[in-house]
């Protein structure tokens, strides 16, 4: 169990290394270019980790070469710590708050519908 742990532990460091980085970036972009509440950065490391995760599933179950390590390395770990529904979460809310009504149709409308969009292309790819 603590070998398992540690696995995903680190697959989990890694990704939310991912994720500060592109939210770091995204943010620096948007205050040089854009000038409305849109969170990017959130939006983006959500959507790449949907591809990513589509990806991984579909080689599973093709290829069967993912084992339970690398699963746990992999999905549990850095998809996990690469993609964030608590964040995605509280920028809603701050949508909200400001009232950004627009943006949060927005927002909530592009994240589930390209998140499921990538899971598919992740998986038809393998396929």
């Amino acid at each position: 169990m603590i070998k398992s742990m540690l696995i995903a532990g680190l697959g989990g460091f890694i990704g939310t290394c991912g994720r500060y980085m592109v939210g770091k970036v995204s943010s620096h972009w948007l205050e040089n270019t854009w000038a409305h509440p849109f969170p990017l950065g959130t939006f983006l490391v959500n959507i790449i980790g949907c591809f990513i995760i589509g990806i991984l599933f579909g080689m599973a179950e093709k290829y069967h070469f993912i084992n339970h390590n690398m699963s746990l390395l992999l999905i549990t770990g850095f998809c996990g710590g690469f993609t964030t529904f608590s964040s995605m979460s509280d920028d809603m809310y701050i949508l909200v708050q400001g009232r950004h009504t627009f943006m949060l149709v927005l927002y909530l409308g592009l994240t589930l519908s390209l998140g499921f969009l990538l899971v598919w292309a992740g998986r038809t790819v393998i396929k």
